[in-house]
């Protein structure tokens, strides 16, 4: 049943943690979805949770759901804040739109510890130092 459905692959589409602002005792982090396709995404859906060890013991975060409504094409748009202490969990995105009456999702993960000054580069359409996951195919 399952491979009777038609594989609805995600290209250009990609979530990036952005470092917004920093000062010497603070660094200021969003989460971004990344449109690079022409045309607009509707009805996007975007759910978030972290998960993973910390200090020796099993952590998990609150499930958060955004509904962002239309989103255009070559676009970006904030998802959400993220706080760096859970930049050791494993960090899920999981995407869902519509173009043209047909749905797609992906889910995008953030491993443990990716989340660092040696992974940033510049984010497409931010145009700021991030980490981003997803793209082009």
């Amino acid at each position: 049943m399952k491979k009777d459905l038609p594989e609805n692959i995600v290209e250009d589409i990609s979530i990036a943690v952005v470092l917004e602002s920093e000062t010497p005792s603070d660094k200021v982090w969003n989460v971004y979805l990344v449109n690079e396709k022409e045309e607009p995404l509707v009805n996007v859906l975007v759910s978030s949770k972290g998960y993973g060890q910390k200090d020796g013991r099993e952590v998990k975060t609150t499930t958060l759901r955004h509904f962002l409504g239309e989103i255009g094409g070559a676009t970006a748009t904030k998802i959400e804040a993220i706080d760096s202490e859970v930049f050791g969990l494993t960090n899920e995105y999981w995407l869902s739109y519509y173009i043209d009456n047909t749905i797609y999702d992906k889910k995008y993960i953030f491993l443990p510890e990716s989340i660092v000054d040696e992974n940033l580069i510049k984010v497409p359409l931010v145009n700021k130092p991030g980490i981003v996951i997803g793209g082009s195919k």
